[in-house]
């Protein structure tokens, strides 16, 4: 490996850190989050069209950081990788995966621990190691654990499996799905942000 190779290599594992760094303080900052449509994107703002189908506009921080979600497999996940589980309750204890979401190694100890969530009533959002994967018929079942706990997860054909990595801003366009974990909401109403989640392919994060 080259020197500036090395070199490249540090600088976006050092991004990735900073990014997810303010994705974990997004999800316990009293924050609006967002999920939605771009629908236009000019000077630093961004025109969305949320899940509600509000017209929503966001500032955009000069030092954006982009994230991008891309479909992935259940084979991605094995022992020891990070994830962070959207899921309702199901019983003994256990949750019902509705999305799964991989975090780069970077990226690891991220927002740890179980909480509730906002994709819809009942769901929480875990973030933690995998301990095992379990194939059991049409579905699987994963172990995972965080500093204050652990929890099994049941996957069914039906959990949306998708992995994060870096992304560009070229990639924040009409069209794209988006999610921002933490919009800033200032006293006159105004939102702003400094990272966005972007769906590859019209991928819409599922989570």
């Amino acid at each position: 490996m080259t020197h500036r190779l090395r070199i490249a290599r540090a600088a976006a594992g050092a991004v990735l850190v900073l990014a997810f760094a303010a994705l974990a303080a997004a999800e316990t900052a009293p924050t609006v989050r967002i999920r939605g449509e771009i629908a236009a994107i000019e000077a630093g703002r961004l025109s969305v069209k949320d899940r509600d189908g509000r017209a929503l506009t966001v500032t955009l921080a000069a030092n954006l950081r982009v994230t991008e979600l891309r479909k992935a497999e259940l084979s991605e996940i094995a022992a020891g990788k990070y994830i962070g589980v959207t899921a309702f309750p199901a019983k003994d204890g256990a949750l019902r995966a509705v999305a799964i979401h991989i975090f780069p190694d970077a990226a690891r100890g991220t927002g740890e621990g179980h909480r509730p969530w906002d994709l819809a009533p009942e769901t929480t959002m875990t973030n933690a190691t995998v301990d095992g994967v379990v194939a059991a018929g049409n579905g699987s079942t994963i172990k995972v654990r965080y500093k204050d706990g652990e929890k099994t997860v049941i996957v069914t054909p039906e959990t949306a499996i998708v992995a994060m990595g870096p992304g560009k801003p070229e990639m924040l366009k009409p069209g794209a799905k988006i999610l921002i974990f933490g919009a800033t909401r200032a006293a006159d109403g105004s939102l702003s942000a400094q990272s966005v989640v972007v769906g590859r392919d019209g991928l819409a994060p599922p989570m």
